[in-house]
């Protein structure tokens, strides 16, 4: 099996781990900063392009920083993540708020920031209206094309998703929201997860250019831009195959120009991709601490599924390296499940995977986990969150989030 590479070498982790102990995680400003740049240079052709990071994946400030430092805005999702956005300095319609069985506050605190709404459902624009003082001049909305796109692996038929308005109801939305005092309009959908076929996402912006002009022409109301939505995955296992960023471009470009070559005016393209930006640059680093041997063998880490929930929650892949002091090549190799320490059988980051001879003391890197895994902890058993560190290009280690404390868990206790 091909080796999955690390930015760091064992020497350079045991530096960072005398002065923060495992477990932790830590993303690579390297390579977030060469990944944003070929993602922006792949869509240069576009004129007002614009991604709007899913704060969801990656929920810090410094890395929202970093990201719009490449002229990324926000995609958010709860009042928390509309708030740690205005704290990483991206303003106005850099910020796309894309919510479902949204509260009135969450909406007010989006209107005061000047946030583009996305709405979920054509119930939301009364509420909506109901919930602000004036109803927002641009306006957006998410659709769920049913049985006209086939569903993806992780989110499942669109038809049987949650999500969004379908054809009818979003003609009649745009409609209503005109009435309103809407004036600049936006179509929306996301109905993929870590897909790693790059037609799929072509396909997607061909059934969304094909109902901007039907829009136009059935309502008389032009879409203002187009949002593809995220759903770009990452080769999580060292076979996958991972999609360049120019293929994506060229491919949408040519489909993009099939349809509005000769527009006189074209509808802005959106990306709100998470995952494909910083998941492969995160890193969760932990310590074995117990080995145990009955009917399967177990290597067991100081972090646990409520660092890390994915392998748990979807029986979710994540490549596992061993470092230690000797040659672990040299070691022979064994088939463990790696586990944690929670009260849960399922708290496992693998299952009867094959690794060089684990030993107690050995520092375990679980590789991309900079997206949906910090972000996605939690305390159950008590656990505690852990630190994040970015690895700056210079070498130096910056932390971004302390570890939780005891003192944390209980602050919101009362006796």
């Amino acid at each position: 099996m091909n080796k999955k590479l690390m930015p760091f070498d064992k020497s350079k982790l045991d530096s960072i781990i005398k002065k923060y102990p495992t477990p932790f995680y830590i993303y690579d400003e390297k390579g977030i900063e060469e990944n944003a740049y070929e993602f922006i240079k792949a869509f240069s052709w576009s004129k007002g392009f614009r991604q709007y990071f899913a704060v969801k994946a990656l929920p810090n400030p410094s890395i929202l920083k970093l990201l719009a430092e490449f002229g990324f805005g926000a995609d958010c999702s709860s009042l928390a993540e509309l708030m740690l956005a205005k704290k990483a300095g991206i303003k106005d319609d850099m910020i796309m708020f894309t919510s479902n069985n949204t509260p009135k506050d969450e909406f007010q605190y989006a209107d005061k920031l000047n946030a583009i709404i996305n709405l979920d459902d054509i119930t939301h624009i009364d509420y909506l209206d109901k919930s602000i003082s004036k109803f927002p001049k641009t306006i957006s909305f998410r659709y769920n094309p049913g049985s006209l796109k086939k569903g993806n692996s992780i989110i499942g038929k669109p038809e049987e998703a949650k999500y969004g308005l379908t054809r009818e109801q979003l003609k009649e939305a745009y409609v209503l929201a005109k009435k309103k005092g809407a004036r600049k309009f936006g179509l929306h959908t996301m109905v993929a997860s870590n897909e790693l076929n790059v037609d799929y996402f072509v396909e997607t912006a061909r059934i969304l250019f094909e109902l901007v002009h039907e829009i136009k022409d059935e309502l008389g109301i032009q879409i203002e831009f187009v949002n593809l939505g995220g759903g770009v995955g990452i080769p999580y296992k060292p076979e996958d195959k991972k999609i360049e960023w120019s293929d994506l471009g060229s491919k949408i470009e040519a489909c993009y120009n099939s349809f509005f070559a000769n527009e006189k005016k074209k509808p802005k393209l959106c990306f709100e991709l998470g995952r494909a930006i910083t998941g492969p640059y995160g890193y969760l680093v932990s310590t074995v601490i117990h080995k145990k041997d009955i009917y399967k063998k177990y290597v067991g880490l100081d972090s646990c599924m409520a660092n890390l929930m994915r392998p748990a929650l979807y029986g979710a892949y994540h490549y596992i390296s061993v470092l230690a002091d000797t040659d672990v090549d040299s070691r022979e190799r064994l088939t463990y499940d790696v586990v944690g320490s929670l009260c849960e059988n399922n708290d496992k980051f693998a299952i009867d995977r094959e690794l060089p001879r684990v030993d107690i003391g050995d520092v375990v890197v679980i590789h991309d986990a900079g997206a949906h895994g910090s972000a996605m902890g939690f305390n159950y058993n008590g656990k505690l969150r852990s630190a994040e560190l970015l690895l700056k290009k210079t070498g130096k280690v910056k932390k971004i989030r302390r570890a939780e404390t005891v003192e944390d868990y209980f602050a919101t206790l009362k006796f």
